[in-house]
């Protein structure tokens, strides 16, 4: 096993799972755990201002919780790490001078990539893995509905419909999922005692975190701006045209006033960027336009609960006004789950919601919260691209008609 192997960043937003996750990975796979939490063991965050030796901490973490740390048993863990910038400076020491020590970092993005008063992130030493909120599948799971995850799938490779019924009930389970989301404490709470309300003070106090942390983490003058980006987020997705405005969030705004605010709320997590590009052609990155470019919310759940959408129509299914707004927001999150950097493409008045490489391979995404898909704007850039095929996402069960693959809402995951 190598260096990298051993020392390990878990980060990501707030309150998606990170800890419970770490833990539950220790307990499971190692004999025992030292797990030390920097924002409530500050004695031993004091410790890092001074020595940050191997030996030292390996020595200070035994005498202060009183047993032996054992080199190829023991899972050290750092959770709030963004509370000690030299506990991460440690982790390339660890790397170096005693790579037979098992460590997992864990921490916000608030805090390791905006808080870098005395430290440079030790790039090399250590194996970063980000972690976002659970997607539909991993909701299904939770429903206790793997079998009915199993067949998405397999229906989904067949490029067939799917049975009336289980199409059915997999729309039903979506829409449950635009309201619930995939914050782990939402989604627990919602499948042990199906209770909505509750959903909605979990997704309540998630939010008011966030809204603590601007505080915390950013000058008073910024944090103004950035809660007025962050509370502009569900007119901007509710607009025809989804393009971030400045204008939007205060009447004369512009780019060099609030652009460092969205920097802000992209490093933290809380929202996901989708840049246009001005052609389909791979590769994709070199034909972004920066100036252009759309905001989501990091979770759709929370993204229903900060735009006050009526719970009862959206899961029924009724006409909503905002209901495109949260679909297109879902297929954002999924997509970016997946490891997709997020596109879209404009012409005149001809918009492709998302375009997405697969193996150098580039795709259009067309997004329809309903099982009505006419749209001219995948046909003019199909034209334009001389597209081999194109994947529509809607309400619409599978099948593949046209050169246009349809995949339904709930199937996302699949891509």
């Amino acid at each position: 096993m190598s260096c990298l192997d051993k020392r390990v960043h878990y980060n990501g937003a707030r309150q998606i799972g990170k800890t419970t996750s770490i833990k539950y990975f220790g307990e499971k796979y190692f004999k025992n755990m030292i797990y030390i939490n920097f924002e409530l063991n500050r004695e031993l965050a004091e410790d890092f201002q001074g020595n940050i030796s191997p030996d030292f901490l390996i020595h200070r973490f035994e005498v202060y919780f009183g047993e032996k740390i054992n080199k190829g048993s023991t899972l050290i863990v750092f959770d709030e790490i963004q509370a000690c910038e030299r506990a991460l400076t440690s982790l390339k020491y660890f790397c170096e001078d005693a790579p037979e020590y098992y460590i997992i970092g864990v921490g916000s993005l608030l805090g390791i990539t905006i808080k870098r008063d005395n430290f440079s992130f030790p790039v090399g030493k250590v194996n970063q893995i980000h972690m976002y909120p659970m997607d539909f599948e991993e909701f299904l799971w939770a429903k206790n509905q793997n079998m009915l995850a199993e067949e998405i799938r397999a229906y989904y490779e067949k490029r067939k419909p799917m049975d009336a019924a289980l199409h059915k009930k997999a729309m039903g389970l979506y829409r449950e999922y635009l309201i619930v989301g995939g914050m782990p404490e939402a989604v627990k709470e919602y499948t042990e005692n199906n209770d909505m309300l509750e959903v909605a003070e979990i997704q309540g106090a998630i939010i008011n975190t966030y809204v603590a942390d601007m505080a915390k983490y950013a000058s008073h003058g910024d944090t103004t701006k950035i809660m007025a980006c962050f509370d502009s987020l569900p007119a901007q997705l509710a607009k025809d045209n989804k393009k971030f405005q400045y204008k939007v969030v205060a009447r004369s705004g512009r780019a060099s006033f609030f652009g460092p605010s969205i920097d802000w709320l992209l490093a933290s997590g809380i929202v996901i960027k989708c840049d246009r590009v001005e052609q389909g052609q791979h590769p994709l990155t070199i034909f972004r336009d920066v100036a252009s470019l759309k905001l989501y919310m990091g979770d759709v759940g929370l993204l229903s609960h900060r735009a006050g959408v009526n719970q009862y129509d959206i899961i029924k299914g009724n006409d909503h006004v905002f209901i495109g707004a949260l679909t297109e927001n879902y297929v954002a999150d999924v997509l970016i789950q997946k490891g997709y950097p997020l596109y879209y493409w404009t012409s005149g008045t001809s918009e492709i919601d998302f375009i997405i490489e697969k193996q150098s391979v580039v795709f259009p995404i067309e997004v329809k919260a309903r099982e009505n898909v006419k749209s001219r704007s995948l046909s003019v850039y199909v034209k334009k691209h001389n597209q081999d095929y194109s994947i529509r996402i809607s309400g619409k069960n599978f099948g593949f008609k046209n050169d246009v693959l349809s995949i339904p809402l709930y199937a996302v995951f699949c891509l």
